[in-house]
């Protein structure tokens, strides 16, 4: 990998401009903004959201002048989006940098933190003497632009007029928040103040799975971590996480993962 192919650089002036001419660029937008202008078109709101842009776009992000950093911006050349250890992912110059469009991602919650923390990593290794670092920042991007294009996350086209997006990015945050108390579509619905119905077809629209596969996955990703790194009971975990009675517990995650969750902590 030629030197600077790879280059990391933090959101922190009052005007961050484009300065990689032929290189790609991922634009993470951690921290609010005033806006991210591409081509002249001014985006705004776009908090927590990853832009993919062509070299071919002029972009420049603007921010309040503070010395926070509101972000990434993840400079990439050519030659590394075409190495073949990311040329078999979906996620490639083809389908997202060549597509006509800007896609862009809303970051689920949770997902961030591993985000920065790939991000630190790649940043850390670009200015080490490290053997194998090229191996080692390709690895990392490959796992980046998995977490990227997973299902978790919310992928649309930038544009000012994402209502179904944000509406199914809110159902997302309030899943995190409120998994502990509620289960059902329902009563995320009545959060936003829509039906189960509208809620459920905004998620098919945009994710392609229905709301009540966003609620189990959230449930099971939590009982999975708490089974595997945590030493409460059984009882205290199904209660933690607002089933009614062990039983009901171990009936969901059997259902669910075809193993009971005591055959899970004795793997």
């Amino acid at each position: 990998m030629e030197p600077d192919a790879v280059n990391i650089t933090q959101i922190i002036n009052k005007k961050t401009l484009k300065h990689r001419r032929d290189d790609f660029a991922v634009c993470w937008i951690k921290r609010e903004v005033n806006g991210i202008k591409i081509d002249d078109v001014l985006y705004k709101n776009v908090s927590n959201s990853i832009f993919f842009i062509d070299p071919k776009y002029q972009w420049k992000i603007l921010k309040k002048c503070n010395t926070y950093s509101s972000g990434y911006i993840l400079y990439l050349a050519k030659e590394v989006l075409n190495s073949p250890v990311l040329s078999n992912l979906h996620i490639n110059k083809v389908r997202l940098f060549n597509s006509g469009e800007i896609p862009l991602f809303k970051l689920s919650p949770g997902i961030e933190k591993r985000t920065q923390a790939i991000l630190e990593m790649i940043d850390e290794l670009l200015g080490s003497q490290l053997n194998h670092k090229d191996d080692a920042i390709l690895s990392l991007l490959n796992t980046f632009f998995v977490y990227c294009d997973g299902q978790c996350n919310i992928k649309s086209i930038a544009s000012n007029n994402n209502s179904k997006s944000n509406i199914v990015y809110k159902f997302k945050q309030l899943v995190d928040q409120y998994i502990f108390e509620h289960h059902e579509v329902a009563d995320y619905a009545k959060l936003q103040n829509i039906s189960p119905k509208y809620l459920n077809e905004c998620v098919k629209e945009v994710l392609a799975v229905s709301s009540k596969n966003i609620i189990i996955e959230q449930l099971l990703m939590r009982s999975r971590h708490a089974l595997k790194f945590s030493d409460k009971s059984i009882k205290e975990i199904s209660f933690e996480l607002g089933f009614s009675s062990p039983d009901y517990f171990s009936y969901f995650f059997k259902t669910h993962t075809g193993i009971t969750p005591s055959a899970l902590r004795k793997k």
